[in-house]
């Protein structure tokens, strides 16, 4: 279902009804629908790389790599939901001997409603209509209303038109999922008063301005927002000593991967003072070519980033240029090098996102100077730190894992795995929020608390049943209980 068929009020009053369908749903149904989406993109993939390629440049082995993670995310999140630990069962049996008497409380997880997502231009499969938010909507129980991102129209609806004839010939329920598109409707699906929850990856503009728009609605509502991240990365005097050529290549290979078009991107690198480290990463990232970005608007606003750059004093460009013309001839790897002083001192100018094959080098005189430099970045999904074994850097850690979700060693962190003990999500402006958007525990975003005191057992959920039919963990009465 699109606009094109029905109004969002009837779009939204279709996803109530559906969603207290899916929320009776047995874990097991859910999971079916979730696997039958998942072969059904599998099956239509060749023909949906061929459309994404088309929209977006990205080449067909990454697309092709990025509908087998997006399939991968759907069955993940099947094998989630009938594990069973994802409600949080907690069962304490009344207790008349304590002071005072306790009741018998029994509390679960329950899906929020219908939920709104936004797609990202970044990720047009696993971060878009069929993506990781969508996935782990549906397997709580919610539905799901997606906006398209104009950057991959088609390939949205192409998409949609898939993903809702596999959720029907699955058996879900008529308005457990729909297609928008315009920002106009976006605008007004965060603001309708169906929708209990919204999920966006996009820009810090764009998704404040949303993230404002859910959290003044007459009934505020949880704002999944993944915005903007610089992705930190740290390396000590000991590991540049010892491995700088292969650091150099790595961090080449990073930035301008997919034209430095990830969220994860590493766009500052601090390094010691006083090395030849920045000559070396020039020459490890001349043989990369300029690429087509992902839209015309990002490919306008490339340059721009790297002028505002280049315009601070005690900025050098290492390599490659800033006069560069991106929309007509792809965005073209870019280089800069500059102090921790001068960051201190402008941080608004160079603690900016740019998003693009560019990144920063920083150099520091010594740990005090690192510290207090880092105390200026921004929250970020990632931090990285490229040190030898038996360095002490404890404190260091200490100090990213404050500033970032994900702390990585000896790695780059463009890609993100997908799997139980994922966290893809950081301090703001990274996410405005405490929970992954990648990984199990993404289904705790649309999942919300509920207790059931002195409750016949005729009226609990299977999970709260004391003899625990569904055979899934719990706590009772304090104890950790697996099946």
């Amino acid at each position: 279902m699109t606009t094109a068929t029905l109004s969002l009020s009837e779009l939204t009053a279709a996803a109530t009804d559906a969603a207290k369908i899916s929320a009776a749903a047995s874990d097991a149904q859910r999971a079916g629908w979730l696997t039958a989406v998942a072969d059904a993109l599998d099956a239509n993939a060749a023909e949906l790389v061929e459309i994404a390629d088309s929209e977006t440049s990205l080449g067909t082995t990454r697309l092709t790599g990025e509908v087998a993670r997006t399939t991968g995310q759907l069955r993940l999140f099947a094998r989630v939901i009938t594990e069973g630990s994802y409600l949080e069962a907690v069962i304490d049996h009344a207790n008349p001997d304590a002071t005072p008497p306790t009741p018998d409380l029994r509390r679960i997880l329950r899906p929020i409603g219908p939920v709104a997502v936004f797609s990202a231009s970044n990720f047009p499969f696993a971060f878009s209509v069929a993506g990781g938010d969508t996935a782990s909507a549906l397997a709580v129980g919610c539905s799901v209303i997606v906006k398209a991102h104009s950057g991959h129209l088609r390939l949205s609806e192409r998409t949609a038109e898939i993903v809702a004839e596999a959720l029907r010939n699955a058996g879900a329920p008529e308005g457990i999922f729909a297609l928008v598109s315009g920002r106009e409707v976006g605008t007004a699906l965060v603001q309708d008063p169906a929708i209990k929850a919204v999920g966006f990856t996009g820009s810090i503009p764009g998704g404040r301005a949303l993230f404002d728009l859910a959290t003044s609605r007459p009934e505020p509502i949880p704002f999944y927002g993944e915005l903007g991240s610089l992705n930190p990365v740290v390396v000590t005097e000991a590991a540049l000593a010892e491995r700088s050529a292969t650091l150099a290549e790595g961090l080449a290979g990073s930035f301008t991967l997919g034209a430095g078009q990830f969220c994860t991107k590493p766009g500052l690198v601090f390094i010691p003072a006083g090395t030849d480290f920045a000559e070396q990463v020039a020459e490890a990232s001349k043989g990369k070519p300029a690429l087509g970005m992902l839209t015309s608007r990002i490919a306008e606003a490339y340059p721009d980033g790297l002028r505002s750059f280049a315009s601070v004093q005690g900025v050098e460009v290492v390599s490659g240029t800033v006069d560069q013309d991106a929309v007509a001839n792809g965005a073209a790897p870019v280089v800069f090098s500059t102090t921790a002083a001068m960051v201190q001192e402008n941080p608004g100018q160079l603690l900016e996102e740019c998003f693009g094959p560019t990144t920063m080098l920083i150099e520091y005189t010594d740990r005090a100077e690192l510290s207090a430099v880092l105390a200026k970045v921004p929250g970020s999904l990632t931090a990285t730190v490229h040190a030898q074994p038996g360095e002490d850097v404890s404190a260091l850690v200490e100090q990213l894992s404050e500033l970032a979700g994900r702390v990585l060693f000896d790695g780059w962190p463009t890609g993100v795995a997908v799997n139980w003990a994922q966290q893809h999500g950081g301090p703001y402006p990274a996410t405005t929020s405490l929970f992954t958007s990648v990984g199990a525990t993404a289904v705790r975003r649309f999942q919300r608390p509920v207790a059931y005191q002195d409750a016949p057992e005729s009226v609990l959920h299977p999970a709260l049943v004391d003899s625990n039919p569904l055979g899934i963990p719990r706590r009772v009465d304090g104890d950790l209980i697996l099946p």
